[in-house]
């Protein structure tokens, strides 16, 4: 059954939105509990935050088909903090988080990431389909930490590539249930059939709980509090606006269709605000989770409500079976996701991007891989990026020169006049051999900022030194603005551009 669904000028599939939610709930819950583990939380802490932040972000979330949960980048932030205060501080820096984020939104701060260079969007996925395949690793552990061997490795490793062998073949012959779904379902149906022992979700830990309750972080309410939290929170703010907001635009290149990022923070604020009110880690998006849900056929809000929803099912009443669900499905799951988010066409663009841009992917795809901090990653590329930007601005101001009918010479300039190119800027004049008078026309550049007007002020004082007159023309209006306002501490000569009319009818 197909109907339109959310005013989203498409048609929904509700049994795909559906099976997609089941699947994607099924691999939430290794890893809600996995970091929350690594948070040094009780696993529901994890789950609950996974219920309550997946289930805020797709009613009110600026993606449809997203999918929002406890996520292994705030638990590495929030570790220390659990650990030498515990989680009553961790739930009131949740909710400062989301009131941080909360504010971002509604301060319209989501159009930043139009500021994320390409390069460095390939470099956090690639980085980031590394992590979710190297966390697949600890899965061919046993409990006292050594690699499987013998016999152990070689049933776990089969039933890990019978579920990749079913979700990389299964879309190819019908897209009626997800792969992924059916690869849980039938790795599932192999244990239980043959009686094979072999790793589960239970062995991770217990699932089975209640409601998430309604708590108000017992913690003294004091300016000490808020200057220890605070640090916490507002990295956890921007490591959470900084992963969803990529995550946004990336399933956006994947299904074309465009989502609004400062709808998402406000829902990334909502929901952890709400985590933290009912006992939950915290959280932001998840692109291997949406990726799994979007490769399944999920288009809707839908899925991400059935996922959460669903979620809490199993906390409350089926624990028991999903606890006897194998880890190799879901090890299976995950690392084809990792595949599937790697960018493998940006290996074959080495030859023709330029080299600074794959040194910038290669940079910020290392910085994610080792360091697993993807705000950090996204930041130092943003300011790599920025920085050869400018230089390569810097060098190419050029002018060209030539001397009109009244003696005057004119320089036309190209290329912005910024920090970086001012001093290449103030070579180009010939004060000393120069007629009375100059003529600096912008109008194949631009004054940028406080650098370029004092650049232009040290070259109408040094013409002025020798009696000689500098005319500026064809500033932008921006540009003027800009001077005006420079205009109490600097002098700068007056503008002389030539003024235009319009012939009409009423013209006489």
């Amino acid at each position: 059954m197909r109907i339109a669904l959310f005013n989203f000028r498409q048609t929904v599939d509700y049994r795909l939105e559906v099976l997609s939610g089941l699947t994607v709930a099924m691999a939430l819950i290794p890893e809600a509990v996995a970091f929350a583990l690594i948070a040094g939380l009780s696993p529901l802490t994890g789950l609950y935050a996974a219920f309550v932040v997946g289930l805020v972000a797709s009613v009110l979330g600026g993606r449809p088909g997203m999918i929002s949960g406890a996520t292994g980048a705030i638990a590495v932030v929030l570790a220390e903090l659990a650990l030498s205060h515990g989680p009553e501080y961790i739930f009131a820096t949740v909710i400062l988080a989301g009131l941080l984020q909360g504010a971002a939104g509604f301060m319209k701060l989501g159009k930043l990431m139009r500021l994320v260079p390409q390069p460095v969007i390939f470099g956090f996925v690639n980085g980031l389909a590394i992590i979710i395949g190297g966390s697949q690793l600890s899965q061919f552990q046993n409990d006292s930490g050594h690699w499987l061997a013998g016999t152990d490795l070689a049933v776990f490793g089969a039933l890990v590539l019978v579920a990749m062998a079913i979700i990389a073949f299964l879309p190819k012959l019908t897209k009626a249930i997800p792969g992924g779904l059916t690869a849980i379902l039938v790795v599932f149906g192999i244990v239980a059939a043959l009686g094979i022992d072999t790793k589960t979700v239970g062995d991770l830990a217990s699932i089975q709980g209640g409601f998430p309750p309604f708590h108000i972080p017992e913690i003294p309410f004091s300016l000490e509090t808020l200057m220890l939290i605070a640090p916490y929170a507002a990295i956890v703010a921007g490591v959470g606006l900084v992963e969803s907001l990529l995550t946004l635009n990336i399933l956006d290149e994947i299904t074309e269709t465009r989502g609004q990022g400062n709808r998402e923070c406000v829902a990334q604020g909502a929901a952890n605000v709400l985590s933290g009110l009912f006992s939950g880690m915290g959280g932001c998006a998840m692109i291997g989770q949406s990726l799994i849900n979007v490769s399944s056929g999920a288009r809707a809000r839908l899925s991400g409500i059935v996922a959460a929803v669903m979620l809490l099912v199993f906390i409350l009443f089926g624990a028991p079976l999903i606890e006897r669900l194998p880890m190799a499905a879901l090890t299976g799951l995950m690392i084809m996701v990792a595949i599937g988010t790697f960018e493998w066409a940006s290996l074959r663009t080495f030859r023709r991007m330029p080299t600074s841009d794959v040194i910038i992917m290669v940079l910020v795809t290392g910085i994610t891989a080792v360091l697993h901090n993807l705000a950090l990653a996204v930041l130092i590329g943003v300011i790599v990026a920025a920085l050869i930007f400018a230089w390569d601005n810097a060098i190419r101001i050029r002018a060209r020169k030539h001397i009109d009918e009244n003696g005057w010479k004119h320089y036309e300039l190209f290329g912005p006049l910024f920090f970086g190119s001012t001093t290449i800027f103030q070579e180009k004049f010939d004060v000393q051999g120069d007629p009375d008078h100059v003529v600096l026309d912008f109008g194949e550049s631009r004054v940028s900022d406080m650098s370029a007007i004092e650049a232009l002020n040290k070259v109408t004082a040094r013409y002025a030194a020798q009696g000689k007159k500098v005319h500026l023309r064809h500033l932008s209006a921006d540009c003027r603005r800009l001077l005006d306002r420079a205009d109490a501490i600097i002098e700068v000569n007056h503008f002389e551009d030539p003024t235009y009319k319009v012939v009409t009818d009423q013209t006489k």
